[in-house]
């Protein structure tokens, strides 16, 4: 299946030996969700991602969770960073870069962007629990790096205090969702660098 793009959006089909995935996003929507695949903790994050985002995101995804969640959640990230590259063309005209504190109860966390063309993903704070329902929470980690890496952007999380291990991710989704869609807003009528040009 070929990879379509108009202005704005984005559809990715990656499959592998491990994993199948097909994601679909528009970057200004209304903040809809169609999530299709069997980690239900992520298709919860990746819910309220696209809400606070106001993203239009699709996902039907299967893989060897038999094995673990780790290739799925690991290539739907890839997948979404790719779609967020692809969207985003030559980022004629966006602001670039995107931050926001978000509170989640005792929690605060916090998202910072940029989509320099150049990906690197920095995350401090510790989430206590191994595992949040049947989710391992090291894959939080595992899942922004490949999106950061796939996006080609600059994606820096932190989850400043907190104690609910599910509060904190949860923080991050909705910090990391409201900053892309920060970053992603057209202000401006060229390409938002000195060099004339973001990869």
């Amino acid at each position: 299946m070929p990879n379509v793009n108009v202005p704005g959006t984005a559809t990715i089909h990656r499959v592998t030996g491990e994993t199948n995935v097909e994601l679909s996003l528009s970057l200004y929507g209304t903040g809809q969700a169609d999530l299709d695949f069997s980690v239900p903790f992520l298709r919860h994050m990746l819910h309220l991602f696209a809400v606070h985002g106001r993203f239009d995101l699709t996902v039907r995804a299967n893989g060897d969770v038999d094995v673990d969640d780790h290739h799925l959640v690991e290539d739907i990230g890839l997948a979404l960073g790719r779609a967020f590259h692809q969207a985003l063309g030559d980022k004629h005209g966006i602001r670039r870069y995107g931050e926001r504190h978000t509170p989640m109860d005792e929690t605060l966390a916090r998202a910072v962007v940029d989509f320099s063309g150049r990906p690197a993903f920095v995350m401090l704070g510790d989430i206590p629990d191994k595992r949040i329902g049947t989710f391992p929470t090291e894959l939080t980690r595992e899942f922004f790096k490949s999106v950061a890496n796939e996006a080609r952007m600059a994606l820096h999380l932190a989850i400043l205090y907190g104690e609910n291990s599910h509060h904190m991710v949860e923080g991050l989704f909705k910090a990391a969702g409201a900053a892309i869609a920060m970053a992603v807003e057209i202000v401006g009528d060229r390409v938002p660098s000195s060099k004339g040009v973001l990869e």
